[in-house]
Parts: C-alpha cells; structure tokens; sequence
C-alpha cells in the first residue's frame, strides 16, 4: 500500500441498484451499469466512519461480468396503496475497492481527534469484521457483503478491457465537506465522464469533476459537548466502541 491510511475490500451480493436518476422520471428505476463514486463512499462510510475524516474512493475494479435483471416491484405510494413498477438491477456482483481518508479540513472543531494510526487501525479491523453497519449497494433490498482483499489479486472479468459508460453521476458534495469556496454551505450534484481501463474504474477527486450544479442551501452540522457526542473519548484520541469489540 502506497499510504499508511489505505483499506482495500471486496464488497459482493446477489443484487445491486444504482439508480440512474433519468430513470426515475416513470416511477421506475434502472441501474447504471457500474457503482457510483458516492455509492462506494457510502460503503466505505458503513465500514468505518466519524466526521473527522473523509473517505476518498481511488479506484474500483469490476470482477465479475455485468449482468442485469428486472423485477416486477410493488413500492408503496405516498398517497397510499401500492403502486406497480419494473426495477431493473445488477444480479451477482462483486467489486475490490482502494479507499483513503483525509482528514475534513471543515471540521476544525474536532481536529483534536486526527490521530492517523488510531483511525486506520479501526478501519482495518472493521474490513476484517465486515463493517460497522449494514452494506447496502445502491438500495436498502440489496444487502452487500465486505471482506478483505488484495486489490490486483485475482482474475476480473474485465481485465484487457477498457470501456466507456457516458456521462454518469458521480456522488453529491455535501456542505461539511466542501473544499471549493463557491459550494460551501450548499448541497452540490457532480457529473463525470466514466471509463474503465483494463477492468478498473479511476475516479476523479469530488473537487476534480468538470461538471457541477448546485442543488440547494445546506447547513453544516454542528457538534455540541455532551448534546451529541460525548468527547474525550469518541473526538480525542479515543475509541470507546473499538475498546469494547477488542474486548469481546
């Protein structure tokens, strides 16, 4: 590994669903062929994850052939009732991902907390234990499953392929981890341009992307002592939780 703060994992499951929001517009959804830098930061967020740092997706390879499947699906209507509706998802996927933090330059109110052998030593041992909360890929019905790998290991189906999948979502830029100066304290969409190469997705860093819009006016959470979090021993230094796994 290149960094002392890098995880690798293989994240798999029977279904996924990324949804390509154009496909919303019916009532129906389709999946993009390939999960969104936003769907793996949420999936490395469920692994391991406090406000202090922020997970950087470097790359994601494509092990297994992308296959899709539609399912008739009965969602239940705001109004009332069930409505009818075809989703279209992934079927048996598996995907190896490099992941890094850094830590959030917005939150300088927990800056007491950036001990990097401390958070990486949870997040290893998080992998290892298959995350801290559930995985889910892309929906809730489509539950995910984590294990450690070695990122080059092993045979994916699309190696000495390269291929390009168009403009797609790239994730969202929420307030508290705004970096450019324009877009803090507002929620902002970003677009990419995705390829492959020999089987392996590069994504560009969130501020890299060319095209953005910005959604709505957002607020930044504040933390509070002793309101919602209970400080010295979950913002400095120490790790309450990871304590009493080791323990058990």
């Amino acid at each position: 590994m290149e960094k002392p703060n890098v995880i690798e994992y293989s994240v798999s499951g029977r279904y996924a669903l990324f949804t390509d929001p154009l496909s919303k517009t019916g009532g129906e959804k389709c999946t993009y062929q390939i999960p969104t830098y936003q769907a793996l930061k949420g999936i490395t967020e469920s692994i391991y994850w406090k406000p202090t740092l922020t997970w950087v997706i470097d790359a994601c390879r494509i092990m297994n052939p992308i296959q899709t499947e539609s399912k008739g699906i009965r969602p239940i209507k705001y109004s009332g009732g069930n409505d009818l509706a075809y989703y279209t998802y992934l079927q048996h996927v598996e995907y190896r991902v490099r992941a890094h933090f850094e830590w959030n330059e917005n939150r300088e109110d927990l800056a007491r907390d950036r001990n990097e052998n401390k958070h990486f030593d949870i997040a290893r041992r998080m992998v290892e234990r298959g995350g801290r909360r559930d995985i889910f890929l892309g929906a809730r019905e489509c539950q995910g499953y984590v294990e450690p790998c070695s990122f080059d290991e092993g045979e994916g189906a699309y190696d000495n392929t390269d291929l390009s999948f168009g403009i797609m979502v790239h994730g969202i830029t929420y307030p508290d981890e705004a970096v450019r100066e324009e877009e803090k304290g507002k929620m902002t969409v970003r677009l990419w341009n995705a390829q492959m190469v020999n089987g392996v997705i590069h994504f560009p860093r969130p501020e890299a992307c060319g095209i953005r819009r910005v959604l709505q006016e957002a607020k930044q959470k504040q933390f509070i002592f002793e309101k919602n979090f209970t400080g010295s021993a979950e913002f400095e230094g120490g790790d309450l939780f990871g304590m009493v796994e080791d323990l058990g």
